[in-house]
């Protein structure tokens, strides 16, 4: 094995025999095994180690355990400790994203201060196989299938050629301890469901799956290389940039082949996702004046262009809002969704989620300031109110009035934002569709 990674190395260019590494080692077998490869190589290493506090005292026995392995080796060792849970509601992510995030940004920082070359992880085969099968299910494009690369900047996965039972064949072969996490058993996780629910059947079906995925993973890469430069080309005949503007060509875009896939790859990198192309392909054949949002981006159906720009918040302006909607003003995320209501649905407590009834809504919908005037029906009260009322009966301060946005269906105020919804709007037992509005 020690033979296979060197060539594994070589041929790729990984790093050279006289380069400082920073070896990442969480205790697991993977890790366990990377660093003991490289120390049979006599390679130059530190290693670090993120406790991440999900885990109890197994967190702080791995701790203990990779500190000793590293004193073994007589290799320099950093540790960190995360409050991953904290950092993940804050930021309104996953747990694995969380981590994710928090251990790549201290790596590189580690990697820094030590003046390493480079970073290594321990990602192997079945990783690869479980990146692919999840960014299949997500829709990630054809960048998803070509898996994990083996060299990205500084960041090298020298195991990649290796399955997990190679890996504890090794670990078997040259008495190596290492750390279980129970975790990994569990199914709560995305990567653990893949793992332990759908690469067995796989299996059953093809033995040697492994195998098989990393050489369709090679195949994806090239063609991803033929694909992108395809996109290259044909993106000059109905593109271009004028006054900080992307000017789409309607007309040119509908001579396209693989129309979908090409609009796709180029607003990618603008926040838009494959629904909202769905959406804006859709637009190309009916009327001019339609609008769709990214988090920082918006497209104008323009009559013979699709008009891309970025968002220029306007205090005192008006935003639309469409059925599958991201705006950001003032700092604010405004994500909005229509869904089929669901039999166990429930009313969030949160002030800054309101659904409504979708099918009592008039799209686009108006995000405005409030103006003198502004009635609307506050739910749970009786009748009709002015919204100057509803201020001076909560005590809203004259910043808080000035702050306070409208939301807006028609020519009626359906929410009072982050405040109270109109009654008229409500989700009741007919209700068949949600609009969820959500702030962060």
């Amino acid at each position: 094995m020690q033979r296979e990674l060197i060539h594994h190395i070589e041929k790729e260019d990984l790093f050279g025999r006289r380069e400082k590494l920073l070896v990442t080692v969480s205790g697991g077998l993977d890790s366990t095994v990377l660093l003991h490869l490289l120390f049979k190589m006599e390679m130059d290493c530190v290693v670090a180690h993120c406790n991440f506090r999900l885990r109890g005292k197994d967190s702080e026995g791995d701790e203990a355990f990779v500190q000793k392995l590293a004193e073994t080796y007589n290799y320099p060792f950093h540790t960190i400790a995360f409050d991953t849970v904290a950092f993940a509601e804050e930021n309104s992510i996953s747990i694995e994203m969380a981590a994710r995030d928090l251990r790549y940004e201290w790596f590189e920082k580690i990697c820094q201060e030590t003046e390493c070359s480079y970073i290594l992880t321990a990602h192997h085969a079945d990783d690869v196989i479980e990146t692919v099968l999840i960014n299949l299910a997500r829709g990630t494009g054809i960048h998803g299938l070509t898996g994990i690369k083996a060299k990205m900047g500084r960041l090298v996965r020298p195991l990649l050629p290796f399955s997990r039972e190679e890996l504890k064949a090794y670990a078997k072969l040259n008495e190596l301890s290492f750390r279980e996490d129970y975790t990994n058993a569990q199914t709560d996780f995305v990567r653990n469901k893949i793992r332990h629910q759908i690469i067995p059947i796989l299996q059953k079906i093809n033995p040697s799956i492994q195998k098989t995925m990393n050489e369709n993973v090679a195949r994806f890469s090239d063609v991803e290389l033929i694909y992108n430069n395809d996109i290259e080309e044909k993106k000059l005949s109905f593109v271009e940039e004028k006054d900080e503007q992307l000017l789409i060509s309607v007309s040119e875009l509908k001579k396209i082949p693989a129309k979908n896939s090409h609009l796709f790859e180029l607003l990618k990198p603008y926040g838009f996702h494959s629904r909202d192309v769905i959406s804006i392909i859709e637009s190309v054949d009916s009327i001019s004046g339609k609008l769709f949002y990214s988090e920082a981006y918006q497209i104008l159906r323009d009559r013979e262009y699709l008009v891309l720009s970025k968002i220029v918040e306007k205090e005192d302006g008006e935003y639309e809002l469409m059925e599958n909607t991201r705006l950001v003003i003032s700092e604010k995320e405004f994500k909005c969704e229509i869904f089929d209501r669901p039999k166990d649905f429930k009313f969030s407590t949160n002030p800054q989620i309101a659904c409504f009834d979708a099918d009592e809504l008039i799209f686009p919908l108006k995000l405005r300031k409030w103006k003198k005037g502004d009635i609307f029906h506050p739910i749970g009260m009786k009748g009709r109110k002015k919204v100057s009322d509803y201020f001076i009966n909560n005590k809203f301060s004259l910043t808080d009035k000035e702050n306070a946005w409208l939301l807006v269906s028609g020519h009626n105020i359906i929410w009072l934002v982050g405040h109270r919804m109109d009654d008229r709007y409500k989700i009741t037992k007919t209700t068949r569709s949600i609009y969820q509005v959500a702030i962060k």
